[in-house]
């Protein structure tokens, strides 16, 4: 009966839901602006990110002709992440296959980054904003175990995260406490740091396998939502990390991304290597799934809800296009 459900529900929500051809570029992440309801954009690769260059696609929403690609911004490398700036609209940061994170001007004619901010020594496939008044900071997650910590008004790092004995998939800042971030990795542990501490401050086992993804809730900076190769999406209260709250299932390959939602505390979205989007209810008092969209023909990589409209989901993936659609509210 559950399957039938969410049958239904897949094929009912492609009729509210736009997709936007990125080609011949596929898709790594997508993020709404925190700025501009009608904006969006997107980190890509060519080949798959597996060999070639990469974009930073800008798309907007216009009236009657719906999304639109914007802009195409070229960087020699693939593109894994990206995140906008808190402090500046037109202001983007992206981290590439090369090393490197650049930081574009979007009000600029300019084809290429304001600054380009190398110290890593393998891919970049991590990039993040702190969301907190007062730090106008940017962190990346790299391959070479890392992560470091960046001020946008300067080149060289202002410190590196050393800890992970595998790749750093995912970093992200808590949304409410100033220097605080979560790290997920290759080496099967999620960790959390502080900028006061000289080493991190925790270390949670809980998937089999390596972590890919993670990200805080937006009403409890105490509970970390986290996603695996083991296709389970995982929820840890930090107070008492020793047992996840709950796991997921319903996924039947790696979980690539998770997001979520800052409009209701309960709701999670993931999306996965099964080509599909999922979305998740999840309180004390039930786990249950939501919907499954099934729009895609590869990887499904990106996603990101918007932060003003309580009902707007995006993702990408690696079939070269993303999907906006409409939620009906939980």
């Amino acid at each position: 009966e559950t399957q039938s459900y969410l049958y239904y529900q897949t094929k009912k929500q492609q009729m509210s839901a736009t997709r936007i051809s990125t080609a011949p570029m596929h898709g790594y992440s997508v993020r709404f602006s925190p700025y501009f309801p009608h904006r969006l954009a997107m980190a890509t690769c060519q080949h798959y990110g597996i060999a070639g260059c990469g974009e930073l696609v800008v798309c907007e929403q216009h009236p009657k002709q719906g999304w639109q690609i914007h802009r195409r911004l070229a960087w020699p490398d693939g593109l894994f992440d990206l995140a906008w700036s808190e402090q500046h609209e037109a202001h983007v940061v992206t981290s590439s296959g090369d090393g490197s994170a650049q930081l574009w001007d979007l009000g600029l004619d300019a084809t290429g980054p304001l600054k380009v901010f190398k110290e890593h020594t393998k891919e970049v496939y991590s990039i993040d904003w702190s969301q907190t008044r007062g730090e106008s900071l940017f962190l990346t997650g790299s391959w070479d175990t890392t992560c470091k910590l960046w001020d946008p008004n300067s080149t060289s790092s202002l410190r590196t995260f050393a800890g992970h004995t595998g790749i750093v998939y995912s970093a992200m800042f808590a949304p409410r406490t100033p220097g605080v971030f979560a790290s997920a990795s290759g080496d099967g542990t999620v960790r959390t740091w502080d900028l006061r501490a000289p080493t991190s401050t925790m270390t949670i086992t809980g998937h089999d396998g390596e972590v890919l993804s993670l990200d805080w809730n937006k009403y409890n900076d105490g509970m970390l939502v986290t996603g695996g190769v083991d296709a389970l999406v995982r929820g840890f209260d930090l107070r008492s990390p020793g047992a996840p709250l709950f796991a997921l299932s319903g996924h039947r390959y790696a979980i690539r991304r998770v997001r979520c939602s800052p409009h209701v505390e309960h709701l999670v979205a993931t999306v996965s290597y099964d080509f599909t989007c999922r979305t998740w209810v999840v309180s004390p008092s039930r786990c249950i799934p939501r919907f499954v969209f099934e729009d895609h023909t590869e990887f499904v990589t990106g996603l990101d809800f918007s932060v003003h409209a309580p009902d707007l989901l995006v993702d990408c993936a690696w079939d070269a296009s993303a999907v906006v659609r409409k939620l009906p509210l939980v």
